[in-house]
């Protein structure tokens, strides 16, 4: 399952976008964080780095 972003607890702080790997997060209009599903490889450096637990994986 690929990492899932919790909107409402999104910073914007784009951490997230720095360090995927994949290259699977962009950010929103909305400036929350998005996962590219079929590029996220499940590795969970977003998870490691959100500052504020806004990411996870399933």
């Amino acid at each position: 399952m690929p990492a899932k972003v919790i909107a409402e607890d999104c910073t914007g702080c784009e951490l997230c976008v720095d360090e995927c790997p994949e290259e699977a997060i962009t950010m929103g209009d909305d400036d929350i964080a998005v996962v590219d599903a079929d590029k996220c490889n499940d590795c969970g450096d977003c998870v490691e780095v959100c500052a504020s637990d806004a990411i996870v994986l399933e």
